[in-house]
Formats: structure tokens, C-alpha cells, sequence
């Protein structure tokens, strides 16, 4: 029983593996078939799809070969009517060309006709010169024959006589001249000086290249040595001063030719004196604390000056470099003081003739500021003012007045010349200024040389240390009238050659004298 069942379960199981065989042949073959339909047809879309790309790819070859062919047409078209238009401009061309030509050709004959008649004209001419000429040559010798003397000499006759009435009347014209000139010119400008030296005062002191620290005790001196020297080689090294300490009792001589790094010296070695605290260290805080302490009065200085004077709006670096003026001098007169006094008398000069004050003032104010600048910077004091007034966008009318004041150029402007006539009051004045012998000696020998090379003077003296030179000339060579034009003529030369503060009045003295014996 057993084994049929068994039996059973395997044919049964045989027949469902045998059904399961039959059922997927006939389901691969059912597929076989969908697939090979569907491959069928999407060859057949691909070659359709290929067909219609193809059909388009041919219209738009077409439309591009027919675009292509409007677009060449167009450009020839355009290049055709271009080559018209320039033909045509060719051609009004050629025919103007043509046209200038010919009047050319027509101007060519008509100057060769003009030529050809100025030729026979010039030709004439040379005839009729020669003509004149020899007419003139028998005129001259009649003229010779006659009067007796020869044509050179009658030519240095009548010269001599021209000269001698010009120099006549050239001489009188001067005096009458300058007799106008001196009583109205005298007349204002000793009006104006006077009134502008009345009106501004100003202090001058004579400054040198030392200053003397007074000092407590005696014993301070060996403080401000130091140890081995080392006190005082830290302030000469910190501030470029020397220090003179001698016998002098009391007292510590400050040496150097800088009157800033002498007054900071000066002002630190008194801080030091006064604190009593004397060594390297504290050597160089002082040093320090009267470099700012100096700098700041420079620059106090400056606003001060420009207070004084009315003048506003003055570049700040310019306002410090006019403070450093306080600690320069000029001919023993310190040069800020001066520029203020010029300045001011500038002004006043100024109002009294009509012209603007303020830059006047402005002008005398920055006219020296060149000497601001230390000795590393090359150039006169004319030419670094000069400079700096540029640098710092002053008016042409300042800058010209700087750079004539001492007449390296020449005046161009009123204010040019008010800044010269300030300048030399406010150096010429009494006490002023001091200069040295030895180029004031100088001086005078070169007015007295200068003199003495005139033709016709005799002798010639220096007097009134040196603002009048007194010349004696011989009276037989040289008369009244020529006296006038020797004065003039020596004044100029002077005044090219010398330079002087002021001015130099030249006296010519002709005597003439008639001895005899009463025997």
C-alpha cells in the first residue's frame, strides 16, 4: 500500500514536472514572437525617423544655400554702389586737381612776366644809382674845392658840434628833470618813511654764537662734567652744542653756530641746574623735554608774528619755519624782528599809495623765510624763499616779491618795489644792524675803486661810513654839464656792483682855482 502510494506521488510529481516543461516552451515561444515584433517594429520607426531627419536636413541645406546667396548678392550689391561712389569722388578729384593746376600754370606766367619786368626795373635803377653817384662824387669834390677842407673832416666837425649841443642839452634836461622828480618824489616819500617809521618801533637785540648758563656754586660745574666727562659728553652729543667751562666763576659758556640747538642746550642744561639731578639718563629726558618745549615756541613765535601782523591763512608748515626766524640773525639784527618791522612798514607804505595792504604785509612778512632753512639745504635765501613760497601755493604776487627784494630780478609789481624800500628802512636804520670790518672795508675800497675809473676824476673819497662818496674831478677835463651825466653813470655802476643797505648818495665836486704872484 505503501509503495502505491509512493508510486502515485512520483508519477504525479512526474507529470506536473512534465506540464511545467510543456508550459514554458510555450510561454518562451509566445515571447520569442512579442520580441521579434517589437524589434520588427522599431526598425521600422528608426528607418522612418532616419528618413524624415534626412528630408529636413536636406530643406534646411536648402534654406541656408538660398540665405547664403541673398546675403552675397546683398554685399556685392552694396560693394558695387561703394566702388561708384568712390569713383565719382576720384573723379571730382582729378578734376579739381586738374583745375588747381591749371591756375597754378596761370600764376607761374604771370609772376615770370612780373620778374622779367622787375629785372629791366633793377636794371634801370643800377643805371640811375651810378648816374647819381657820380654826380654825388662831383658834387663833393666841388663842395671840397670850396669850403677847404676834405669830407672827413667837415663829418668830425659836425659831430662834434651835434655831441657837443646834445651833451648841452642832455644836461640840462636831466637837471630840470630831476630838480622836478626830487621836490615832488622827496616830498611824498619822506612823508610816507617818516610816517611808517613813527608809526612801527620794533626791538632789535645783537645776538652771537654764545650763550652763558649762570650757574649756583662751583661745585655744579664738577656735577655737569661728571664722572670721567660723561654729563657733559651726553649733552654735547644730545644737543651739538660745546661746552666752555673755565675759570669764569660761576658761569658755563655755550659754543655752536645753530641758535636752536644753543637755546635747547641752554634750556636743558638750566632744567638740570634747577633739579639738581645730573646723570646720563636723566640727561637725555631733559634734552628731550626742551627739544618740544623749544619747537613748541617756534611754533608759538610764528602764530604770534602773523597775529601781530593781520595776516591769516598762511600755510601752518610756513607759520613754524617763520617761528625759526626768532633764532636767526642777519648782520647781528634778528631776522623775525626784521620781517615784522618789514611787514608793517610795508603796510603802511602801502595804505599811503593806494595798493593792497594785506599783501604787502603778506609779502614783507615770508620775504626772508629762506633763512629759515638750515645749511643743508643749497641755494641763496632768495631762492629757497623762492621755493618754499611755491611749495606752499602762495599768490605770484608774494612769490615775485621774495625773489626781487634783493633785485636778483627785477621789480614787476608795486609790492615788489614797497617790499624793497621796507627792506632796506628796516636794515639801513641806525643801530640796527652791525657788520663785520672787514667786509665793510671792503666795501668802501670797492665804492672808492669804483669812482676813481671814471675818466676826468681826480680823487675820490668814502664818507659817512660809506653811505656818501665825495669825488673831486679835474676842471680843465670835465664841465658842469658833464658833471651830471658822470654822476649818473657812476650811480648805475655803483648800484650793479656793490651791494649795501640803503643808499649811497654820490657828491661830485669841480673847483677851479687862479694863482698868481704880486711881486
Amino acid at each position: 500500500m505503501v509503495i502505491e502510494i509512493t508510486i502515485g506521488v512520483a508519477s504525479a510529481a512526474v507529470a506536473a514536472a512534465v506540464s511545467g516543461v510543456v508550459f514554458y516552451k510555450t510561454g518562451y515561444k509566445r515571447r520569442q514572437k512579442k520580441a521579434e515584433s517589437a524589434i520588427g517594429s522599431a526598425e521600422e520607426e528608426a528607418k522612418r525617423i532616419l528618413e524624415e531627419g534626412k528630408k529636413e536636413a536636406e530643406t534646411q541645406k536648402k534654406e541656408a544655400l538660398i540665405s547664403a546667396k541673398e546675403e552675397i548678392l546683398k554685399q556685392r550689391n552694396e560693394s558695387e554702389k561703394e566702388i561708384k561712389e568712390r569713383r565719382s569722388e576720384v573723379s571730382r578729384m582729378e578734376r579739381r586737381l586738374a583745375q588747381k593746376e591749371e591756375n597754378l600754370d596761370k600764376k607761374t606766367e604771370a609772376l615770370e612776366k612780373k620778374n622779367e619786368t622787375l629785372d629791366k626795373k633793377i636794371k634801370e635803377n643800377e643805371v640811375l644809382r651810378e648816374q647819381i653817384n657820380e654826380l654825388h662824387q662831383k658834387e663833393m669834390l666841388i663842395l671840397e674845392r670850396i669850403s677847404g677842407i676834405s669830407i672827413e673832416e667837415a663829418k668830425a666837425e659836425l659831430l662834434h658840434r651835434v655831441e657837443s649841443e646834445m651833451k648841452h642839452e642832455l644836461a640840462q634836461r636831466l637837471d630840470e628833470l630831476e630838480t622836478e622828480f626830487k621836490e615832488e618824489a622827496d616830498n611824498k616819500a619822506k612823508n610816507i618813511i617818516s610816517l611808517a617809521i613813527q608809526r612801527c618801533a620794533a626791538d632789535h637785540v645783537a645776538e652771537t654764537t654764545v650763550s652763558v648758563v649762570a650757574l649756583p656754586n662751583e661745585d655744579m660745574k664738577g656735577r655737569i662734567i661728571g664722572r670721567e666727562g660723561r654729563n657733559i659728553q651726553m649733552i654735547e652729543k644730545l644737543t651739538g652744542v660745546e661746552l666752555i667751562i673755565d675759570d669764569t666763576p660761576e658761569a658755563i659758556t655755550l659754543s655752536g653756530f645753530d641758535p636752536v640747538r644753543r637755546a635747547t642746550a641752554k634750556l636743558a642744561l638750566e632744567k638740570l641746574i634747577s633739579d639738581g639731578r645730573i646723570h646720563p639718563t636723566r640727561i637725555e629726558e631733559t634734552v628731550e623735554k626742551a627739544t618740544k618745549e623749544i619747537e613748541a615756541g617756534i611754533k608759538q613765535a610764528g602764530e604770534r608774528a602773523t597775529f601781530d601782523v593781520g595776516i591769516h591763512g598762511i600755510n601752518p608748515e610756513l607759520v613754524r619755519m617763520l617761528g625759526r626766524l626768532k633764532y636767526r640773525t642777519s648782520y647781528g639784527q634778528n631776522v623775525l624782528k626784521h620781517s615784522l618791522e618789514v611787514a608793517l612798514i610795508a603796510g603802511m607804505i602801502a595804505d599811503e599809495l593806494g595798493v593792497d595792504s594785506t599783501v604787502a604785509k603778506r609779502a614783507g612778512l615770508l620775504h626772508d623765510i629762506g633763512k629759515a632753512q638750515t645749511h643743508e639745504m643749497e641755494g641763496s635765501h632768495v631762492e629757497l624763499g623762492v621755493n618754499l613760497a611755491k611749495k606752499y601755493k602762495e599768490s605770484k604776487e608774494v612769490i615775485h616779491a621774495i625773489e626781487a627784494h634783493h633785485g636778483d630780478v627785477e621789480a614787476q609789481s608795486i609790492t615788489a618795489v614797497i617790499i624793497q624800500a621796507a627792506d632796506a628802512i628796516s636794515a639801513a636804520r641806525p643801530g640796527a644792524r652791525r657788520e663785520d670790518l672787514e667786509n665793510y672795508i671792503k666795501r668802501l675800497e670797492k665804492i672808492e675803486e669804483i669812482a676813481k675809473g671814471f675818466g676826468g676824476v681826480d680823487k675820490a673819497y668814502a664818507v659817512q661810513a660809506g653811505r656818501e662818496i665825495r669825488v673831486m674831478v679835474k676842471p680843465e677835463e670835465v664841465n658842469d654839464d658833464g658833471m651830471k651825466l658822470i654822476a649818473r653813470e657812476m650811480a648805475q655802476k655803483i648800484q650793479e656792483e656793490v651791494k649795501y643797505p640803503g643808499q649811497i648818495k654820490i657828491n661830485l665836486i669841480r673847483e677851479s682855482r687862479a694863482v698868481d704872484y704880486a711881486k
